[in-house]
């Protein structure tokens, strides 16, 4: 992951790293890969199964947002409701929490 981090109204957000020739901006889009099965997660549905899986469960308490929390930790993931808005920043959070089941790659 290269870029430089800005913080702008109140956000931070990482902009990413990339040039093409004529000195435009190319942005790398990046995809979350389930790491034992390598099969690409592309709904919340997929993500939550392999979540499960692995011991998370859902919070239901805010509808602007898909939470999940593990019983025993105080991790949590929080991430927007819509997936469209599911950013690599989401990505790399559910990777550090999940080092072994998932990754993070250029597609």
């Amino acid at each position: 992951m290269s870029g430089v981090w800005v913080f702008k109204n109140g956000v931070v957000r990482l902009v990413e790293n990339g040039a093409a020739g004529g000195g435009e901006a190319v942005r790398k889009r990046k995809a979350l890969v389930h790491t034992p099965s390598g099969q690409v997660v592309r709904s919340y549905a997929e993500l939550e199964a392999e979540l499960r899986a692995l011991g998370w469960e859902r919070y239901y308490e805010d509808p602007a947002l898909y939470q999940f929390h593990k019983r025993g930790s105080l991790d949590l993931i929080s991430l927007p409701a819509d997936f469209a808005r599911f950013s690599s920043v989401h990505m790399y959070d559910i990777v550090i929490k999940n080092r072994e089941s998932f990754r993070v790659i250029d597609i």
